[in-house]
């Protein structure tokens, strides 16, 4: 009897790579298992073909002497619907293999599980940089036993009902189905005599203690990574990471705006009409500023590089001052006499802006 190409069943081309075929299996098996196709007698059919061809393509003896002559010594009875045994760990891998009740031996290293800190700093120090003292709870490995689990000058041995291998296999049907050991859970290991440290686990609970440095330039939610400062691994693997995420305390006089500052300062009418110099505070200290003759409020000044240092460049941005002319309230006698002379004699000269509004508003209405 003829059969169908294995490369047609499963929908590769002659020079599909490894991956290609592994991946090309997995999805036609997928598709056509017979738990999501009850009761279809031929995508049961199809069901074996895949594998069998699948069986040939993945191995690369057989592959070669498929290409060759056209078929591949694969057992009695092989394609035919005789025997065919399945691997669900190509099949489905770790995600589906645990859905069917099988798992992969896990007794090779785990990574340790990352861990989160937040942290809370002041605005001068995200602007400057600073380092931080942590103290962190953490797993970590046994230093007793070097996180074997084991009671010094012991070891795990094999577990007597799987063999070492972690998994036990059964036959149903078709398929051929594998489990976590229950002695071992898994690990194909157990252990006679516990480390007293650890009780067995490899791990231990500490608190470690850590300085963090913290870059200039830092914002709230800015997340920096500590490889290797996270969980401890098992059976050798590595650690996981630490994630510090930063929030900034607000400033009672500067706000941020990406790497530039801004800081309003009140001024005086006086001040503001005549001209000054004031004190303008910066993340520095204060400077001299000169307002100049007529300074309408809002108007801004702008102190080159003195903001804040770039995390990415190091280049500082600037610090913009915006002035705000302060009304006078609560007023003497005096100084309300003072100030009603002067509106008497200030003419369109001395409020330029407000003449150009009221045309402006005249206009509307010609």
């Amino acid at each position: 009897m003829a059969h169908k190409d294995y490369y047609e069943i499963l929908e590769v081309g002659r020079g599909a790579s490894d991956e290609d075929i592994k991946k090309a299996y997995r999805q036609l098996a997928h598709k056509y298992h017979p738990d999501k196709n009850p009761g279809n007698k031929g995508a049961e059919e199809h069901f074996k073909e895949i594998n069998a061809a699948y069986e040939v393509l993945k191995d690369p003896d057989k592959r070669a002497q498929y290409d060759r002559f056209g078929y591949a010594e694969t057992g009695p009875g092989y394609g035919q619907g005789a025997g065919v045994g399945i691997d669900f760990q190509d099949l489905f891998g770790d995600v589906f293999g645990d859905f069917f009740g099988t798992t992969r031996k896990r007794t090779r290293g785990q990574r340790g599980a990352d861990l989160r800190y937040d942290i809370e700093i002041a605005f001068e120090e995200a602007a400057f940089g600073t380092e931080k003292k942590i103290k962190l709870p953490k797993t970590a490995k046994c230093k007793k036993c070097q996180g074997s689990g084991a009671k010094p000058g012991t070891s795990p041995s094999q577990c007597p009902t799987c063999n070492g291998k972690g998994q036990v296999s059964y036959q149903q049907g078709f398929f051929s189905i594998s489990r976590p050991c229950s002695r071992c859970k898994g690990e194909g290991a157990v252990i006679k005599e516990p480390c007293a440290e650890c009780n067995g686990m490899g791990r231990v609970n500490t608190m470690q203690s850590l300085t963090v440095k913290i870059p200039h330039g830092v914002e709230t939610d800015t997340r920096l990574r500590l490889s290797g400062e996270g969980e401890s691994g098992t059976h050798g693997g590595p650690p996981g990471d630490l994630y510090i995420v930063i929030s900034v305390k607000p400033h009672p006089i500067f706000q941020r705006q990406n790497d530039d500052i801004i800081c309003e300062v009140p001024v005086s009418f006086p001040q503001a009409a005549l001209g000054a110099e004031i004190d303008v505070p910066t993340l520095e200290g204060n400077i001299k500023l000169n307002i100049p003759t007529g300074t309408q409020a809002g108007k801004v000044f702008r102190l080159k590089g003195k903001g804040i240092a770039s995390l990415h460049t190091g280049q500082r941005g600037d610090q913009n001052v915006i002035i705000k002319v302060e009304t006078p309230i609560r007023l003497t006698q005096r100084q309300k006499e003072l100030l009603e002379e002067f509106a008497k004699i200030s003419g369109e000269e001395t409020n330029p802006l407000k003449k150009n509004f009221l045309e402006k508003v005249k206009g509307l209405f010609e």
